[in-house]
């Protein structure tokens, strides 16, 4: 017969704050230890990866027009399953022959649907079909600090992956045509010679960036076109072929305000756009503007810079009435310009 020994019960152990009167706190929530961590993080940038890797493709330029630059290689990103693709302008300037090459091994020929030299976007079409492509999203609820992860093919190292974080929004540059490149997205991801053209890419796949820039010798400093800008300018190459833009037919410089003459002309700025030469048969000759007026006002809007009225003109209807207000001789005049679409050039 077997017999069980009774166990003496053991001391019932009290937590510290388990006290007669004293204040019940909750138990701390487990913390995701390191390595957790690191494999949420990479498994959100192979997710990406996965998902938009196949839609990358390295666009190289085997002959260019003369007078251009020398053959060269960029990324893009295909968008439609028909074979459009976003690159940036500087890739494809002045091509005459333009191949893409694929994850999948495949090269297939490109033709330029149109290329807008301010945003430094252009439109490729691909000779294929069912192609793999990219879902474009929206980089107006980017945040600061958020991921974001850049594919491309830096130095001819196709499929390369580089991965960080959103440094700041709304930054500023110059396009090569001199223009004010506006809303761009600065991240710390690795780009190189050969990133031009590729897709910024949010956790979640989408395409929130074409990689434009980065400053040579410096570190964690990458520049990208946001999409939102991005898929307003492919719906005008992908219609017309080009953006459309208002243009006055005026070349002009910043000039400073007296302060004496802002004050007494009632004024709220220190500075306007100094005209320098007027276009014969252009919208501001045909509205009287001479040289040596002084833009400072645009339908009712200060004019500061030439900045300000590319600003204003790059969203003018064509054709509509604009109002300038001209400082001429010491006075103030009103003058009316339509401004027509910017010539090609």
């Amino acid at each position: 017969m077997l017999t069980v020994a009774r166990m003496a019960a053991r001391p019932r152990l009290r937590p510290v704050n388990d006290v007669p009167g004293a204040p019940r706190t909750s138990a701390p929530l487990p913390r995701p230890s390191d390595p957790e961590l690191l494999d949420a993080y990479s498994e959100a940038v192979m997710a990406v990866v996965e998902r938009v890797g196949p839609a990358v493709a390295s666009v190289s330029v085997a002959a260019r027009r003369q007078g251009g630059p020398p053959a060269g290689a960029g990324s893009g990103v295909l968008f439609t399953p028909d074979g459009y693709l976003l690159t940036n302008a500087h890739v494809v300037r002045g091509a005459k022959r333009v191949g893409v090459s694929l994850t999948d091994g495949s090269t297939l020929e490109a033709s330029v649907v149109g290329a807008d030299e301010p945003t430094d976007l252009a439109v490729l079409a691909v000779d294929g079909s069912r192609l793999p492509y990219a879902e474009l999203g929206s980089s107006g609820a980017l945040r600061v600090g958020q991921l974001v992860v850049a594919i491309g093919n830096p130095l001819g190292f196709s499929s390369t992956v580089s991965a960080g974080v959103v440094s700041a929004l709304g930054r500023t540059m110059r396009a090569t045509s001199g223009r004010l490149m506006e809303g761009i997205i600065q991240s710390d991801v690795a780009l190189n010679p050969g990133n031009s053209g590729g897709p910024l890419v949010d956790s979640r796949g989408r395409v929130v960036g074409i990689n434009t820039a980065m400053i040579l010798g410096a570190q964690g400093l990458s520049f990208s076109v946001p999409i939102d800008t991005a898929q307003w300018v492919l719906g005008q190459l992908m219609t017309t072929g080009h953006v459309r833009r208002g243009y006055l037919g005026i070349a002009g410089q910043n000039l400073p305000l007296a302060r004496g003459t802002a004050r007494r002309l009632g004024l709220a700025q220190d500075a306007g756009v100094e005209v320098m030469r007027v276009e014969r048969g252009g919208p501001a000759a045909e509205a009287g503007v001479v040289a040596g007026d002084v833009i400072v006002a645009a339908d009712g809007e200060p004019v500061r810079s030439v900045d300000d009225l590319h600003r204003l003109l790059g969203r003018w209807p064509l054709a509509g009435a604009l109002p300038l207000r001209i400082l001429r001789a010491g006075e103030l005049v009103t003058v009316e310009a339509a401004p027509r679409e910017q010539p090609a050039s």
